[in-house]
């Protein structure tokens, strides 16, 4: 596991699109979206956020985004939200997404965070038994608005 580089982009913008939702909603081309190139320098920039590439043999096979977020509960606490795990068609079932998992947790113990939370769409079939065998619990109902138009 490594911070993401400005020249991962391209290769994670396919990874993101590689996916059942993924597909309908990113732009994966020869030509990188400038809104891709915008949204990474803002994650880069922020101590808060950690974009993630899994490596194997130099090559990327996985990503994923970590953010730790404020709270004013939790006596002030700190929490890890993890976003858009990938892992590539070819590389999963081999135990890559766990390492990260796995890497992320650690890093939002040793940050002294008081939760991991991640979110999962229900069309994602059998992920839900993934997070679970991690430790994940569906212990919320998540809720969401979309703005896009």
């Amino acid at each position: 596991m490594r911070r993401a580089e400005r020249h991962d982009v391209p290769e994670l913008v396919r990874l993101l699109a590689d996916d059942v939702l993924g597909k309908d909603r990113e732009e994966a081309s020869d030509s990188v979206d400038q809104r891709y190139w915008r949204a990474f320098s803002s994650i880069d920039e922020d101590e808060r956020q950690l974009l993630i590439v899994a490596e194997t043999d130099g090559k990327v096979v996985g990503t994923m985004q970590l953010t730790f977020i404020q709270y004013l509960t939790f006596l002030g606490g700190e929490r890890a939200q993890i976003e858009a795990v990938r892992v590539a068609h070819a590389y999963r079932g081999l135990g890559i997404g766990r390492r990260m998992l796995e890497w992320a947790i650690d890093r939002a113990r040793s940050r002294g965070c008081h939760v991991v939370q991640l979110t999962t769409n229900r069309r994602r079939q059998g992920v839900r038994g993934f997070y679970e065998s991690i430790g994940f619990e569906a212990t919320h109902h998540g809720m969401k608005l979309t703005l896009t138009p």
